[in-house]
């Protein structure tokens, strides 16, 4: 049940039970269980586009947290069993065992195509209130994602280490405002350690590991409400340690540099979303997942507290600020996800452009 009253008949696939959330869509052909684990996805309802899930399974290696975070699951196909030699588990049976609420068996394509021309939106999953105008008042009940401040439900409760791979070369420090797994492995292949950190931790805190770096990871909710990690951020350019910030980490560094942020229409999710990077002059198709941008504009040096600023990455459907790079202290971002496991893996390149980065501050 959607809030403006739109209503899916289908089955229950994953958990029995009630859920609500944001209504959106994911256009990823492939790394369900990437979206599944994802903890920018916390209080969303994800549509699957492609129409048949669960085909390979599921497997310990592929999570990128420690549980499935989604609230909710709309699905038109769900494979009859998986089939793949890394398989060691059914998806339905997954999301039944985490409590996920899902539904199978309804028409995706009309849905996408809704909240395509509406809008995300709140909506409600339920196997045990089946009338429509009850379920439609509690769903209009439900709190927007306009306003929410969900970093703070998803960080670690404690710093971690996550080792470099072979020889240590440097040691990063990582807000964790709703991290995945595979930021830290990217990372330790280029002979990185990383400690990740609470959302909430202080600067103090964070340059007690003496860190040649400093990430700012993705996450959910709404930017606008994440004045601490901004204040970290300000804090960490007026000492000029080397800065990378990825999607709601993108969107906290815009904030800290004196950017608004917006909410878009229905949001960039899924794996084959076109950007180009104007320092290379490359096309890029890249994994996304983001519900907000950086309002800033795209063709011109912008003077901020912190020396010059310019867009350096762009969405090429709707021109979507995908990116942000500092001209006089060590910092940049992107808006989307090169660390993403499923794929593309265009992107993974900004991994060693953060390395060099760190080289060069080094060097001087």
């Amino acid at each position: 049940m959607l809030e403006d009253g739109r209503t899916f008949h289908g089955a229950s696939y994953g958990a029995e039970g009630e859920t609500f959330g944001e209504a959106v869509f994911t256009t990823g052909m492939t790394g369900y269980q990437e979206t599944l684990t994802d903890p920018s996805y916390h209080r969303q309802v994800v549509v699957q586009t492609a129409p048949q899930i669960g085909n390979t399974g599921v497997n310990g290696d592929d999570d990128e947290s420690s549980k499935m975070w989604v609230a909710g699951y709309v699905v038109r196909d769900p494979a009859r069993r998986p089939s793949n030699w890394r398989s060691t588990g059914d998806l339905g049976e997954r999301l039944a065992a985490e409590g996920v609420v899902g539904i199978s068996g309804i028409d995706t394509r009309a849905l996408t195509r809704h909240l395509r021309s509406r809008g995300a939106m709140r909506v409600g999953i339920s196997t045990v209130e089946l009338d429509p105008a009850a379920l439609r008042a509690r769903v209009l009940g439900q709190p927007e994602m306009t306003g929410a401040d969900l970093s703070a439900q998803v960080t670690t409760d404690a710093r971690y280490t996550v080792d470099a791979v072979g020889e240590h070369r440097y040691t990063v420090a990582a807000l964790d405002l709703g991290i995945k797994r595979n930021v830290s492995r990217r990372l330790a292949e280029r002979g990185v350690t990383t400690h990740i950190f609470p959302a909430s931790t202080s600067i103090e805190e964070l340059l007690a590991v003496s860190p040649d770096a400093v990430f700012l990871s993705p996450g959910p909710g709404d930017p606008a409400t994440a004045d601490g990690p901004v204040a970290l951020a300000r804090e960490v350019m007026a000492r000029r340690v080397p800065l990378f910030g990825i999607c709601f980490g993108s969107q906290i560094l815009g904030r800290a540099l004196g950017f608004g942020t917006y909410k878009l229409g229905y949001g960039h999710r899924g794996i084959n979303q076109p950007v180009f990077d104007k320092t290379t002059g490359k096309v890029e198709v890249t994994s996304h997942n983001h519900g907000f941008a950086v309002d800033a504009p795209l063709n011109t040096v912008i003077d901020t507290d912190f020396g010059g600023v310019e867009v350096s990455h762009v969405c090429l459907n709707d021109n979507v600020v995908e990116g942000l790079r500092a001209l006089e202290v060590p910092a940049f971002t992107v808006q989307y996800h090169p660390e993403a496991a499923a794929g593309p893996h265009d992107a993974d390149y900004l991994f060693d452009r953060f390395v060099e980065l760190v080289e060069k501050v080094e060097a001087r």
